[in-house]
């Protein structure tokens, strides 16, 4: 395997970009925290662009106090949320400049399936949400720091930093007129600062690799009386090449989200600390086509208030260079 190979998500552009942080909130929209930028070895650092399609499903059935499963309705709300059903269809375009600089653009497809309880003055009375919509799109640049190594070991280490765009609706109904919550529609209203850092090595003497990579988000401004919580995510993961063509993959993924604010905003029931296990396996159609899928089980949930969680979340994606 050439040297250069070991630089696939530079080749990528902004690293980061496919990066979705889970967005978890009381009523339980999330996006899949799995890190899909290091699935392959088999890029190139030459100028150029790379299309990624993704696809998330994240079915949160679980409510959940602290780190307790409770059941529905146990602990008193005002709403009692019972099912959420996340369909995430995530398109990343990436092009590098060359072998220092690339952007990426992401935009997502949210199909949101959301059902609770609204306990009005002592009645309970269920509620339905049904949509698919544009989400926010985020704009990821990178800085790649020259490598200064040990050359049996090449690595890559650098820096994104970029927005998230108040692209997606906040004021999505029902056909009942009934809004949706806040953390329920497909966008926040908020543009959103994004930076990171990330490593990348090869490990000498195998056709295996590790990486680190952490990125901090935070709201700018808040929108019709909601600010979203800022958030670190931490991912580190391994590949190892079974094939030349195929790799097994495995990833922690850690997150730190801190509570929503303002009048529409349900700060009580926001927030939390997140660990989860993501094995996976990449395989490579071609020089320029790959194929990819993980499995993510969470091991750690500890939630502010009362939230909805998932036991388990799937993606599989392709992406291509051109």
């Amino acid at each position: 395997m050439k040297a250069s190979a070991l630089f696939a998500l530079a080749a990528c552009g902004a690293i980061g970009s496919i990066v979705s942080p889970l967005a978890l909130a009381s009523c339980g929209s999330a996006f899949c925290t799995v890190n899909s930028n290091w699935t392959s070895e088999s890029a190139a650092t030459e100028a150029g662009s790379v299309l990624d399609l993704r696809y998330e499903y994240v079915h949160q059935t679980q409510p959940r106090s602290g780190t307790d499963n409770v059941a529905v309705g146990q602990i008193a709300r005002h709403h009692d949320e019972i099912s959420t059903v996340n369909r995430n269809l995530l398109m990343t375009y990436s092009h590098t400049f060359n072998a220092e600089w690339g952007v990426s653009v992401t935009a997502p497809i949210v199909d949101r399936d959301h059902l609770h309880i609204h306990n009005h003055h002592g009645t309970p009375i269920p509620e339905q949400w049904n949509f698919t919509e544009l989400g926010d799109v985020r704009v990821i640049g990178r800085y790649q720091l020259p490598d200064v190594g040990n050359p049996l070991t090449p690595s890559a280490t650098g820096i994104t930093f970029g927005l998230k765009l108040p692209t997606g609706r906040t004021t999505l109904a029902n056909e009942d007129g009934d809004l949706a919550e806040r953390t329920l529609q497909p966008g926040t209203g908020t543009t959103d600062a994004i930076i990171g850092a990330y490593y990348h090595q090869k490990l000498p003497q195998s056709d295996a690799s590790w990486f680190a990579q952490a990125q901090y988000q935070q709201a700018l401004n808040s929108h019709d009386d909601f600010k979203p919580g800022s958030q670190l995510g931490v991912d580190l993961g391994y590949r190892y090449g079974v094939t030349d063509k195929l790799g097994a993959l495995v990833q922690l993924n850690f997150l730190v989200k801190r509570r929503d604010s303002g009048a529409q905003a349900e700060p009580e029931d926001s927030g939390g600390r997140y660990l989860s296990l993501s094995p996976g396996l990449s395989y490579a159609v071609s020089d320029k086509v790959q194929v990819y899928g993980y499995f993510q089980k969470p091991l750690y949930q500890n939630v502010n208030g009362v939230q909805l969680t998932a036991n388990k979340a799937f993606v599989v994606g392709v992406s291509g260079r051109f």
